[in-house]
């Protein structure tokens, strides 16, 4: 490694395929082919004397070596990134894009509200509604911006706040809670709520054995008579009186203050789960992202 320089384009072609995981990602990252991406993985193992990835069916693996590498080059190349990228770019914020991913409810109902003053000022938006580590791996390689997470982010490279404490509520329609026995619901709430129809978002009913086991000890009994993975799907059935769900309380609020939903149960200490603004830590400067940090930061006080 001393007696010849290694070509910066290697380090990166390494970089991408450490990031992504795969040559066919990496090489769709870097805009290459992927035979290309193959022959300077080989030379920089070459010059390396050391095999930097492990070869498996799907994907690659890396070796201590490879991970070695991967965190000595992580804030380099991100940097030079950035500066890159930054190049020519006006300092203002017309023109810029901006790639954003979240859970599609928070996004919709939440988010896109409060980054109308970062698109007023010339940022275009492009949204991606998924699952938290599958945004995260995309923000990782390059593909988005800032993410809004379900999960606190532990990869290398990122920045991250807490953004929003997302409580969760089980509601119902009032019509339906009227029917419930409010003497049996007080002294034994899982008994009292057993023959209740469930709205669940998984047919493993997830968030609502989260709530049952937080508040009442035990699992939730019975099996869901909807099974929809959209909160807002469950959301307008519930308010149709097809039986009771858990959701965050930022998605029914005004349901609950206008009477089409209301409380089954109050809890003293329901389920909480924080969400988080995540980006490149060496991205985090660049205009339009510190921009609709910003805004975000200062929005979700009102949230």
């Amino acid at each position: 490694m001393a007696a010849h320089e290694v070509s910066l384009d290697l380090l990166r072609t390494f970089h991408a395929v450490h990031r992504t995981g795969t040559l066919t990602a990496a090489a769709r990252l870097l805009g290459l082919a992927q035979p290309t991406v193959t022959t300077q993985l080989r030379a920089l193992e070459m010059a390396a004397g050391q095999v930097l990835f492990l070869r498996q069916p799907r994907g690659v693996v890396p070796t201590a070596a490879g991970e070695d590498l991967a965190r000595r080059l992580d804030e380099p190349l991100d940097m030079l990134a950035a500066v890159s990228a930054d190049l020519g770019r006006r300092p203002s914020l017309q023109g810029r894009t901006l790639r954003l991913g979240g859970p599609a409810e928070f996004i919709t109902t939440c988010v896109l509200p409060a980054l109308a003053e970062t698109i007023a000022a010339g940022v275009a938006l492009r949204c991606r509604l998924d699952l938290a580590d599958d945004l995260l791996g995309e923000l990782v390689s390059g593909q988005l911006d800032l993410v809004v997470s379900t999960v606190r982010p532990r990869r290398r490279g990122l920045h991250s706040e807490p953004l929003y404490d997302e409580e969760f509520l089980l509601v119902a329609a009032p019509s339906l809670v009227a029917d419930l026995n409010p003497e049996v619901l007080a002294a034994q709430p899982a008994k009292a709520l057993q023959a209740v129809p469930l709205l669940a978002y998984a047919e493993e009913l997830p968030i609502l054995r989260r709530w049952w086991r937080h508040v009442l000890g035990v699992a939730p009994s019975g099996r869901a008579v909807l099974v929809v993975p959209d909160l807002r799907g469950l959301r307008a059935a519930a308010v149709a009186g097809a039986g009771l769900t858990v959701l965050p309380r930022y998605l029914c609020a005004e349901d609950l203050a206008a009477g089409r939903l209301a409380s089954v149960l109050q809890a003293d200490d329901s389920p909480i789960n924080t969400m988080y603004l995540v980006t490149r830590a060496a991205a985090r400067t660049e205009p339009h992202i510190a921009h609709a940090w910003t805004a975000l930061l200062r929005e979700a006080r009102n949230w």
